[in-house]
């Protein structure tokens, strides 16, 4: 395990108009992350947001 998957396990993803996801931030709770995506999907835009736990093996999130 990394050390940032160890202290920021919680990633906000962003899902665009085309449907192409990226990471948008890490964060150390999940009260952290769903704050800031709840934060970005207040934007009027059509991205949506997620939060996801990343894996305890440090593998890559699959949304």
């Amino acid at each position: 395990m990394t050390e940032g998957t160890a202290t920021s396990p919680w990633v906000v993803i962003r899902e665009d108009g085309n449907g192409n996801r990226y990471r948008v931030g890490r964060y150390a709770t999940r009260a952290e992350a769903q704050k800031a995506a709840d934060t970005l999907a207040a934007g009027g835009h059509q991205q949506m947001y997620w939060v996801e736990r990343v894996p305890p093996n440090g593998g890559p999130v699959v949304p």
